[in-house]
């Protein structure tokens, strides 16, 4: 990744302790473009858009993952283990495994079954368990309350494949209690607890992959409909203390 010497004087390698992270680079330009004040495009190395400004005067960085473990793998450990980032906060879509949670309903993390092998190069014999942080989940619910937003909280399930070969496979993982289907959270929550640093994930739901229906957001509100949780993760930022 490329910094940028203008902001310097808020951080050495131009990001801010905390960064947003959406998978889609163009969410992380309209994130920025929208909400930040002052920001700065720092980092554009493969079309990973990077910016870091303000919001409501405190400093915030706002990057791209792109897609799957090894994506966000690879960018969260460069920026909590070279550029000084404290806190990743993944903002991203998921589709719901439960028929309590509906279309732009949002999810909280706490945890990210998967069923990724990227935990196997710690050559542990047994199973690592990939969480979030509990100070990032606390503020972030806090910050929820405050603003009589209505969220779930417990685990997610991270898969490797898109298109899983195994039609069942979203029904089993649910079976055991996940709430919602994604591809990044297992990877930043492994590298966090890698890195000593902190990460959460949030998901707005744009999916229903077990409805009769299939029903699913569409491509306009996939844009506009994920105000919410932005809003709740920038909140969130400007009160954690790194």
């Amino acid at each position: 990744m490329q910094n940028t010497p203008q902001l310097k004087l808020l951080n050495e390698t131009g990001f801010a302790k905390t960064v947003l992270m959406p998978g889609d680079p163009l969410r992380a330009k309209m994130i920025a473009e929208t909400y930040l004040e002052n920001a700065v495009l720092i980092n554009n190395v493969r079309g990973n858009y990077g910016y870091t400004g303000y919001y409501k005067g405190s400093p915030v960085s706002v990057m791209s993952s792109g897609m799957g473990i090894p994506s966000i793998g690879i960018y969260s450990y460069e920026l909590y283990s070279f550029f000084g980032v404290e806190n990743i906060i993944r903002i991203g879509t998921a589709g719901s495994l439960s028929d309590k949670i509906h279309l732009r309903d949002i999810v909280f993390g706490i945890a990210a079954n998967t069923d990724s092998n990227f935990a196997k190069q710690f050559g542990v014999s047994g199973t690592v368990a990939p969480v979030c942080s509990f100070d990032l989940l606390a503020c972030a619910t806090e910050v929820a309350k405050e603003n009589n937003i209505d969220v779930h909280i417990g685990s997610l399930y991270t898969t490797d494949s898109f298109y899983n070969y195994d039609i069942n496979a979203n029904k089993k993982w649910a079976d055991i209690g996940s709430l919602a289907v994604e591809m990044e959270s297992a990877g930043l929550y492994l590298t966090a607890l890698r890195c000593n640093k902190k990460a959460l994930c949030l998901c707005t739901i744009t999916d229903m992959p077990l409805s009769p229906l299939e029903e699913k957001c569409s491509i306009e509100e996939r844009e506009t409909g994920l105000n919410k949780m932005i809003g709740l993760a920038l909140e969130t930022a400007i009160r954690l203390k790194n």
